[in-house]
């Protein structure tokens, strides 16, 4: 290696350090705070603002909700440091079954898995 590459390759490292710096500084890379009921209610008038829900549950670590009105189901799931949000028939929600406490589904640009309580499902809340 010659110098010249020696020293952009150093410069590259320095910049590339100083920037991961900034970022943890300023708190980029927060963790996405669990559900509550509040929330819940505020994200979904904000992803769904033409329905109105009937019921709602939110799962048992907070990292997503469902959501009935009548038969159509309103899914949020968190990804990353944010939320995905998408529509699914309520009867192909109901038809799930848990396993170990999770409950799996099969969206069609995802696979979101929500924590249960147990392994009833669909719960009271959604009936």
């Amino acid at each position: 290696m010659d110098k010249a590459l020696l020293i952009q390759l150093g410069g590259s490292v320095v910049a590339v350090a100083l920037l991961v710096a900034v970022a943890a500084w300023l708190g980029a890379a927060r963790p996405t705070p669990p559900l509550d009921v509040e929330a819940a209610r505020s994200l979904l008038a904000v992803e769904f603002p033409d329905h109105k829900p009937t019921a709602l549950w939110i799962a048992a670590d907070g990292a997503g909700l469902i959501a009935r009105e009548n038969d159509q189901a309103l899914v949020i799931w968190r990804r990353g440091d944010g939320y995905v949000a998408r529509e699914a028939p309520w009867r192909d929600v109901s038809d799930l079954r848990p396993s170990h406490g999770r409950l799996a589904m099969r969206m069609g640009d995802g696979r979101p898995v929500f924590a249960v309580a147990d392994d009833r499902w669909p719960p009271e809340e959604l009936a």
